[in-house]
């Protein structure tokens, strides 16, 4: 089994101070270490160079048969035995060892008869010296690791502020809001040094603004063919009630309607794309809505009240919502059709073939078509712009038992 870690572990500021902390004790490690042994190994140098030099004075003293010195000796008691041995062998050596409670450094040499000249030198000072360093060590060390973290830290959080701003704008620009920018200051001022950061965040905004304006005259360009679409086909409406009646006549009158319809919902499009559409609110029984717009779309769809309830909302377009899920079940699916009102829950069912996967994964696309077969057109596209307007979710599943499923819920 993998151990989970916790979501914050994987921020890039934990990861940086872990680093930095890491970084820290190993460098004040190696350090300490360095500057301990050093010390140490000057200190024993000089109390050995010091017991040494008494134990020639204790030699010169002992063969000249003059009386020796305190802490000078042949064979005194305390003296190691590993060091006694090396004396009587005819070497000279030294040994720090505990004598009497204290640490004490011995110097032995070989004297007459088998026997071991020795003498002692306090040790307390030089042991003492070198734990008080390994201590002073322990807590420089600590104060430079909680500084350097500190330090390491306000400049990391500095960075990953200006990234969650960045990546909240983006969150922002994907929500629609392309007036959205991060604005970051070193992107304002070219003498300034530019990092990744402020590289990001100026790319960021660059591409917020160029999708501004693609969108912004996609928004144009629709509006202004909808509204010159307008004129003509009230000329031809006109012209077409001219016509004597017939068949011709009805196929005429059928695509002139087709088309001014279209041109209706490419309006209500632009204008929904706007952004600045307002809401008339008002309280409306949700059961008595859904059944006006069952009447008005006058098909044959089946509505099921399982809990009524009063929303506020704006009734013109939560009709028009409705009113286009009941349309296009019946456009594109089969019979029956049944729109449920469950709460604030209003649900609209065929048992057709279902959406297409591309309307699941994306969402309606405008005037899209799969695989040869009819498209969507734009009713769906402007139930979800009037759904969004609404403040409610409109989201669209397939049934497991066939038949695509449209449900909004309403807030």
């Amino acid at each position: 089994m993998r151990l989970g870690l916790p979501r914050w572990s994987g921020t890039l500021a934990v990861k940086a101070a872990v680093f930095i902390t890491v970084m820290c004790c190993t460098l004040a490690a190696l350090l300490g270490v360095l500057v301990h042994v050093s010390v140490s190994n000057q200190t024993v140098e000089q109390a050995r160079d010091l017991a040494l030099s008494r134990l020639n004075d204790a030699t010169t003293a002992f063969e000249a048969g003059d009386r020796l010195m305190p802490g000078m000796g042949v064979d005194p008691d305390g003296l190691p035995e590993s060091l006694r041995e090396l004396a009587v062998a005819g070497e000279r050596g030294t040994m720090v060892a505990d004598h009497e409670g204290r640490p004490t450094m011995w110097a032995a040499g070989p004297a007459d008869g088998g026997r071991a000249l020795a003498v002692q030198v306090d040790y307390s000072q030089q042991a003492r010296t070198i734990d008080d360093l390994g201590r002073a060590i322990i807590w420089s060390s600590g104060l430079a690791i909680g500084v350097t973290l500190l330090v390491g830290a306000f400049a990391v959080t500095r960075v990953t502020r200006r990234l969650h701003t960045t990546a909240q704008v983006a969150r922002q620009i994907s929500g629609g809001d392309l007036d959205a920018r991060v604005d970051d200051p070193r992107t304002k001022d070219p003498t300034r040094p530019q990092d990744e950061v402020a590289a990001v965040a100026a790319a960021l905004d660059s591409m917020a603004a160029s999708l501004q304006g693609k969108l912004l005259s996609e928004q144009r360009f629709t509006a202004d063919v909808a509204h010159e679409l307008r004129t003509p086909l009230t000329g031809l409406h006109a012209a077409a009630e001219l016509l004597p009646a017939g068949r011709p006549t009805e196929l005429v009158r059928d695509r002139v309607a087709a088309l001014r319809t279209l041109t209706e919902d490419l309006l209500e499009i632009s204008r929904l794309d706007t952004g600045r559409e307002r809401l008339d609110l008002d309280t409306e029984q949700l059961g008595a809505l859904a059944e006006r717009v069952v009447r008005a779309a006058g098909n044959d769809t089946e509505v099921r009240i399982v809990r009524d309830a009063r929303v506020e909302t704006d009734r013109r377009r939560l009709e028009r919502v409705l009113g286009n899920l009941v349309a296009n079940a019946h456009r594109h699916g089969r019979p029956p059709v049944v729109l449920t009102v469950n709460g604030p829950v209003v649900s609209v069912r065929d048992h057709g073939d279902g959406y297409p996967e591309y309307l699941l994964a994306h969402g309606p696309q405008r005037f899209r078509t799969e695989g040869g077969t009819r498209g969507h057109g734009l009713g769906l596209t402007i139930a979800l712009g009037q759904a969004e307007v609404l403040g409610a979710r409109l989201t669209f599943a397939n049934a497991v038992d066939g038949g695509a499923v449209a449900t909004l819920t309403l807030r």
